[in-house]
């Protein structure tokens, strides 16, 4: 087997990795996809509480069936520009792993569009940039009929450095 083909092997290999189900979102023009594993609930824009001391991508906490659950803003700490809630607006409730365990966090995003699965075929490797911050949160782009899906590793998106914020927070 040549080195080419061997790397093509491997390739295939992180794809096939990547593929399955993805609830999908967008954020102005943009469309990202969650692994639906990750998902927990979808629901609409309630009351946030302002959390004193936080960045400003830490929306808060909200009160969800008794359970206190940290929000950010995904426009934010994607470095996007704020917009106002509109009907469409509303709260991906994820399950990302912390230090401690799972920790539920919630999402504010534009809008849910729809369950996609996603085939390994469908993905690609996302490219390397080297900006501040990086882009190591992308597990690789989909390529669909409607275009382009970029989608996260929703573990990295929240990193560690949050979590112990979200924690604080909660």
């Amino acid at each position: 087997m040549g080195k080419e083909e061997k790397t093509m092997n491997q390739a295939m290999d992180f794809m096939k990795d990547k593929e399955g189900k993805y609830l999908t979102f967008s954020l102005g023009r943009e469309e990202y996809g969650i692994a639906i594993l990750k998902v927990r609930e979808i629901i609409g824009m309630m009351s946030i509480t302002a959390m004193p001391k936080t960045p400003d991508y830490m929306k808060g906490v909200i009160n969800l069936r008794g359970q206190i659950i940290p929000v950010v803003s995904l426009r934010t700490k994607f470095s996007m520009e704020e917009t106002g809630y509109t009907d469409r607006t509303c709260i991906i409730v994820v399950e990302v792993e912390g230090s401690s365990g799972p920790i539920q966090v919630g999402l504010v995003v534009d809008s849910v569009s729809e369950v996609l699965n996603i085939k390994a075929e469908e993905i690609e490797e996302s490219p390397s940039f080297t900006a501040a911050g990086g882009t190591n949160f992308i597990l690789g782009i989909a390529k669909s009929a409607n275009g382009v899906k970029i989608l996260l590793d929703i573990d990295r998106v929240v990193d560690s450095g949050d979590l112990i914020c979200l924690t604080e927070a909660a």
